[in-house]
């Protein structure tokens, strides 16, 4: 005898596969590497439209190390070392783990000029209103959420790029709601930073803040965008971490390339040196953002 038919159990069952779907809400499907032109195109088209509704007009962009903590925090890192190394005085472990400790305890005092950098940049480009010379940062945790801060404190907007990596990152707290993103794809994400910047600031980091500063240093020198201020944070350890007159020195950069950048040492001198960078080109309040070159 055949079995007998359940239309109604058939139909369910077509319902329930993989197949029958809408592709757009099946993650499957969307995660095949055959879909990646997809996700790049959406990972561009999500934020910028969230910026266009936000009515953000141009950004400052600030990058630093994720190490770097406030004063208090760094204080309490090195005093736990003492504390064990006390306990053990012979672990060479211990020792070198104190001494990293209170390296991070000297530089914490840019967190606090990352934090009065935002409060500055935020005061003048937002507090009449407009959306200009909005902090934006990679939305993780030390410098990037000193910079987030400062702007949170007087009630202005920021935003924060979060990219996802194998070790969980966080969004830090200061970050505007509506203004917190996330992407999968570095590339993506560094296009994002530069589509409406009209500087980038660089603190004391690691490879993540080597590897935007030099891909900014790259755009400004091959004309991909247009000049703008590159400030690097903390003038001795820049010239401590990269010897740039060795690179003229050695014909790889010309002596002219030398200037694309400069130093400073307070958050007053960087937004000094970025109002002056504008004062003198006549456009000291931007009102549209300059775009990148994405041809």
């Amino acid at each position: 005898m055949p079995k007998r038919l359940d239309p109604k159990k058939m139909v369910e069952r077509l319902k329930k596969s993989a197949a029958y779907r809408i592709a757009y809400y099946d993650n499957d499907f969307m995660d095949e590497d055959f879909c990646r032109p997809v996700r790049l195109q959406l990972e561009l088209l999500k934020p910028e439209m969230l910026f266009e509704e936000q009515n953000i007009l141009s950004t400052i962009v600030v990058f630093g190390g994720t190490r770097i903590v406030e004063p208090r925090a760094a204080n309490a890192g090195v005093r736990r070392f003492e504390k064990r190394l006390a306990q053990k005085p012979r672990d060479r472990e211990l020792r070198i783990k104190l001494r990293r400790a209170r390296a991070v305890l000297a530089k914490s005092r840019y967190y606090d000029q990352a934090r009065e950098f935002g409060r500055l940049v935020s005061e003048e480009g937002q507090m009449s209103g407009n959306h200009n010379w909005v902090i934006v940062t990679g939305g993780g945790p030390g410098i990037m959420e000193a910079a987030n801060r400062g702007a949170y404190e007087i009630g202005a907007k920021s935003i924060g790029l979060n990219i996802t990596l194998p070790m969980e990152q966080e969004p830090n707290p200061f970050i505007s709601p509506e203004l917190c993103l996330q992407f999968h794809y570095f590339a993506i994400r560094k296009m994002h930073f530069m589509l409406r910047a009209k500087a980038l600031v660089a603190f004391p980091g690691g490879y993540g803040t080597m590897d935007e500063l030099f891909e900014a240093l790259t755009l400004v020198q091959t004309k991909k965008v247009k000049p703008l201020p590159i400030i690097l944070f903390g003038e001795k350890y820049w010239r401590s971490l990269i010897d740039f007159d060795y690179l003229v020195e050695e014909g790889t950069i010309d002596e002219e390339d030398l200037g694309l950048f400069v130093y400073a040492d307070t958050a007053k001198d960087a937004w000094d040196f970025i109002r002056y960078f504008y004062a003198s080109h006549d456009s000291a309040e931007v009102k549209q953002p300059d775009k990148l070159d994405l041809s």
